[in-house]
């Protein structure tokens, strides 16, 4: 029988996941891009189902400050703040 091989090292706590969200391409545009404020369409999807997920990702990025999508009346914002 083969001789198995392995280590066990001490760690503090797990390596946290980063996951990366389909819809960061339309934020990192809009914060590379000159523009200030922008109305953003999006296939097949709700401007309030968007605004909700544009909203949780400026959040984990902790960029509440800088950026803030909104709905208004069926349409999609992305503002720099």
């Amino acid at each position: 029988m083969d001789e198995l091989i392995f280590r066990l090292r001490r760690v503090v706590e797990k390596t946290k996941r980063k996951r990366g969200s389909k819809y960061s391409p339309i934020l990192d545009q809009f914060i590379e891009g000159k523009h200030d404020l922008v109305e953003v369409e999006v296939e097949n999807r709700d401007a309030n189902y968007m605004r909700h997920q544009l909203a949780r990702l400026i959040e984990e990025r902790g960029l509440e400050d800088r950026v803030k999508a909104s709905a208004v009346a069926g349409v999609l914002y992305l503002e720099k703040v």
